[in-house]
């Protein structure tokens, strides 16, 4: 796949680099070295980081989603490091608690626009992570190539325009359009980082939850039925096709879990299994494509298997904790910093603090507050709770 200098240049100006790394190896580098990569080591995937040693977090989440890209782009002649990078990107924009945070801080910014995790990753790389800055001092986030912004583009449109989820908040609409360049629809590279998500999610939580004890692989032929109605429910799809599906995976699965040793390894092996021929799937449908023509072909025997696996996960762990009391309390602790900051903007963290007060307007302070609470962690926004609002709500 071939890049030209439109899609290796930056949002703002650099000086000279050295030849001994190429843009998107720099890229990659300065997403590693970032505070928000960091953070995810400390917020929700699934389940929260501190119920288990074994359990992913986000960061851990987005170290294999960055395998499971770099695999895709080697097989499809697409740059690796370019789309790692994305990979590594892709969910440095969620909040505090995983979807969970991501809906508490949507409620409380709808008159601004909304929150959505995808659309805080744009901002997050291209104005907030402390790296670069304009002439006149505007900040440029990490400031990586215009390829790169695009390829963590998973949806490319903005709020309001007809659909739930989006990529740009209006405040961010000139540097989406400066990585778009007028291209419709998502660029391959973002495709391979979008597939990449799906297929890790889907495979690492169903590992996860049969470690922790969320289910047991010998309910899992009785609960067949089970399984393909919330998986319709939750995500959509046809029945048959996922109850097919079920019925060609169903024999890959190990027939009991105890937590031995060779157990682990068997779960281990099934994950590596599922991997292996997602992707071998893949890349046998899709030919070798330019960014913006052509792209990535998920057969339709292979995505429903990758819906019904996200399914178990839902069936198991996601609709059982909708009603748990901690469940509830997170969506509380977060409505709650938000209206304390409101009322002590000084309590915000330097950097935060600064744009809020640069903002000309109620909407613009809102967003810098939502800024801030965005970053924090599962366990820096049960702290900055205790400390700005009281009274400890615990809901890890």
């Amino acid at each position: 796949m071939e890049y030209g200098s439109i899609d290796v240049e930056r949002w703002a100006p650099e000086g000279a680099h050295s030849q001994a790394r190429g843009p998107f190896e720099r890229d990659r580098a300065r997403v590693l070295h970032s505070s928000g990569l960091r953070r995810l080591g400390a917020k929700t995937q699934v389940l929260g980081p501190a119920s288990n040693d074994f359990i992913r977090t986000r960061l851990t989440h987005t170290l294999e989603v960055a395998q499971i890209g770099r695999s895709l782009a080697k097989y499809m002649g697409a740059d690796q490091d370019l789309v790692e990078t994305a990979c590594l990107c892709h969910d440095l924009g969620h909040p505090p608690f995983g979807h969970n945070g991501e809906r508490a801080l949507a409620e409380v910014s709808t008159a601004i626009g909304g929150f959505e995790g995808n659309a805080q990753t744009l901002r997050l790389i291209t104005r907030l992570e402390p790296k670069r800055f304009f002439p006149d001092d505007r900040p440029a986030g990490m400031n990586l190539t215009r390829a790169t912004v695009d390829a963590t583009i998973k949806y490319p449109w903005g709020a309001g325009e007809g659909r739930r989820k989006f990529n740009v908040y209006e405040d961010d609409r000139d540097v989406f359009e400066w990585a778009r360049l007028g291209n419709e629809g998502q660029c391959v590279e973002a495709q391979m980082m979008d597939l990449a998500d799906d297929i890790g999610y889907s495979v690492h939580d169903v590992e996860d939850a049969v470690v922790r004890g969320h289910f047991s692989l010998e309910s899992l032929r009785a609960d067949s039925d089970r399984i393909v109605s919330a998986t319709v429910g939750w995500y959509g799809g046809d029945s048959g096709r996922l109850s097919a599906a079920f019925e060609r995976l169903f024999p890959l699965f190990p027939p009991t879990y105890s937590g031995s040793q060779r157990d682990l390894a068997r779960l281990k092996d099934l994950t590596s299994t599922f991997i292996g021929r997602f992707l071998t799937a893949v890349t046998d449908a899709s030919p070798q494509s330019a960014r913006y023509t052509g792209g990535v072909i998920v057969p339709d025997d292979i995505a429903d298997e990758i819906l019904l696996l996200k399914g178990i996960a839902v069936t198991y762990v996601m609709a059982p904790r909708e009603l748990e009391p901690t469940y509830l309390s997170q969506r509380s602790v977060l409505f709650d910093l938000v209206d304390a900051l409101w009322d002590r903007p000084s309590e915000m963290e330097e950097m935060y603090l600064e744009s809020y007060r640069r903002s000309g307007d109620d909407a613009s302070k809102l967003r810098s507050i939502i800024d801030q609470v965005a970053a924090l962690t599962d366990q820096s926004a049960m702290a900055w709770h205790a400390r700005l609002c009281g009274m400890l709500r615990s809901p890890l």
